[in-house]
């Protein structure tokens, strides 16, 4: 992948956080709640393309009142659509962004794991990160649904002995392509460690999704997506930037106006067109993604 062909295939760059946010807060945006999947159930049954995935989450640390936030128990509505999204054949795998090599961290994936589980068959590897709170509940879901998918022949066979150091890893084999490290944006640092692996220095991509409501949370997330993707720029190994990929739900202008204006400052950024999603992510539906890469990388 070369970075001029993404860069003509994203097509007009967003020069203007407040104009996006005003173009996108006038779309007919329907009425989604807060945006659970089923805030109620303590397990889902879902289908991401031609994979049946069960994850227990949990409403009752959603209903509770710990310290650091609750949202990452339960399953929110877009993370099933990106899933599918990003498993589907799109410019991100046509380019070369994303292919059988690619080492991928997602940010506040909360309980599920669903878009490691959905992608991790497509690439080399998957880190899923989010708070300590969630991590018992993250390993069950990998692990269960990996065991399920491998005794039907699809996939490999995992442990569930947990692993803990200094940079904890999931219970997850290291043989695994998969793994889930706790990581909190405001205390914890990004380091080339975090990928798991000695061969591999930095990532190819970063995903937040659905992390973006609280905007106390702004700044720590995006200089975390700025520190997980300068890692590239110190990785001898690797010449293409790597890009951050930001889904969310429409809620709050306010709130989306303030990541988009920080995320812009250190991010050329781009809204992925209606052409290149699949229905229900598309305008009007309440939902949108982002695509971002490094200014320090495209100059």
């Amino acid at each position: 992948m070369s970075s001029s062909m993404l860069l003509e295939t994203l097509g007009e760059e967003i020069d203007d956080p407040e104009t996006e946010s005003f173009l996108l807060f006038s779309q007919s945006i329907p009425s989604q709640n807060l945006g659970f999947v089923d805030s109620k159930a303590t397990l889902l049954e879902l289908t991401i393309g031609d994979r049946d995935l069960s994850i227990t989450q949990s409403p009752t640390i959603l209903s509770s009142n710990r310290g650091g936030g609750t949202t990452g128990a339960v399953v929110w509505k877009i993370t099933p659509l990106f899933a599918r999204w990003i498993t589907s054949t799109n410019f991100l795998f046509k380019l070369g962004i994303l292919d059988s090599d690619s080492t991928v961290l997602e940010l506040g994936c909360g309980i599920s794991g669903i878009i490691g589980l959905s992608l991790e068959p497509l690439i080399s590897s998957y880190v899923l990160t989010d708070q300590d709170y969630v991590m018992k509940l993250l390993n069950q879901n990998v692990i269960q649904n990996r065991q399920e998918t491998s005794s039907a022949g699809k996939g490999r066979k995992s442990s569930s002995k947990p692993k803990r150091g200094s940079a904890p890893t999931s219970s997850l084999q290291a043989a695994s392509n998969i793994s889930a490290r706790p990581l909190d944006w405001e205390t914890d640092v990004v380091t080339a460690s975090l990928t798991g692996r000695d061969s591999k220095k930095s990532f190819d991509a970063v995903i937040a999704c659905d992390c973006i409501y609280n905007d106390a949370l702004i700044e720590p997330l995006v200089q975390t997506c700025v520190d997980a993707c300068r890692l590239r720029i110190s990785d001898d190994a690797e010449e293409e930037p790597a890009v951050c990929i930001v889904a969310q739900q429409l809620r709050s202008s306010e709130v989306f106006e303030g990541w988009l204006k920080e995320f812009h400052k250190v991010f050329r950024v781009w809204r992925i067109p209606d052409e290149d999603l699949i229905n229900g992510l598309k305008s009007d539906s309440g939902f949108v993604i982002h695509i971002g890469v490094l200014r320090e990388q495209t100059v």
